[in-house]
C-alpha cells in the first residue's frame, strides 16, 4: 500500500499535478467591503461642524457635559466654582471616541451618547472633528452660560438636550438629525 501511494505521489509530482489541480481550489469565502463614507471639502476642511451634523453634535456635547459634571462629585449639588470649572474642562477635552460613519446613506456623527450607530461601517475619527465639537461646546457655553447649562443638568438629560439642541435656535430646530421626540422618549 505504502509503494502505491508513494508511486502516486512521485507521479503526481512529475506531472505537476497538486491538490487543487486533483481536488479544485478551495471554496471562495463571501468578500465584504464596506466602503469609508466619502467627506465633501466642508465635511474635510472647514474649522466649522457642517450643518447636517449639527444636531448629532449637539446631542454628543449634552452626554458629555452630563456625564463630566456626574463625574465630578456623582449627584451631589456643586458650586459654582466647581461647575463652572467642569464645564469648561468638558469642553476642552475627550473628544477622540467622535467621528463619521454613513447610516443608510446619510453622513451621522457617531461616537458615545448618540443614536443609531451601525454596527458594520467604517467611522472616520480624529481629524478636524475633536476640534469641531471642542469649539461648539464651547460656544454653548458661552451663550447659555454656565448658571443655565447646570440648571438643566440638575433637570435631567431631557432637559439638558432640550435647551441646548431642540430650542427655537437649537442645532436640532433645522430639520437636521433625529426628532425631538426620538431623543424625549424613555430609553
Amino acid at each position: 500500500m505504502q509503494l502505491v501511494l508513494a508511486a502516486w505521489l512521485a507521479l503526481s509530482l512529475l506531472a505537476g499535478m497538486g491538490a487543487e489541480d486533483m481536488c479544485g481550489a478551495p471554496p471562495a469565502s463571501p468578500a465584504h467591503s464596506i466602503p469609508a463614507p466619502q467627506l465633501s471639502p466642508e465635511e474635510r476642511l472647514s474649522p466649522h461642524m457642517p450643518e447636517s451634523l449639527r444636531c448629532d453634535a449637539c446631542h454628543a456635547i449634552a452626554f458629555q457635559q452630563l456625564r463630566r459634571v456626574e463625574g465630578k462629585m456623582g449627584r451631589k449639588t456643586l458650586s459654582e466654582s466647581d461647575y463652572v470649572e467642569v464645564l469648561e474642562r468638558s469642553c476642552s477635552q475627550g473628544w477622540e471616541s467622535y467621528g463619521v460613519q454613513e447610516v443608510d446613506g446619510e453622513k451621522r456623527l457617531a461616537g458615545p451618547g448618540l443614536l443609531r450607530q451601525e454596527l458594520m461601517s467604517v467611522m472616520v475619527m480624529g481629524g478636524p472633528w475633536p476640534g469641531r465639537l471642542s469649539k461648539m461646546c464651547h460656544s454653548y457655553v458661552g451663550e447659555q452660560g454656565e448658571a443655565q447649562i447646570y440648571g438643566a443638568h440638575q433637570q435631567g438629560p431631557a432637559a439638558l438636550r432640550e435647551l441646548l439642541c431642540h430650542g427655537e435656535k437649537g442645532a436640532c430646530a433645522s430639520g437636521w438629525g433625529p426628532t425631538r421626540e426620538t431623543w424625549l422618549s424613555p430609553r
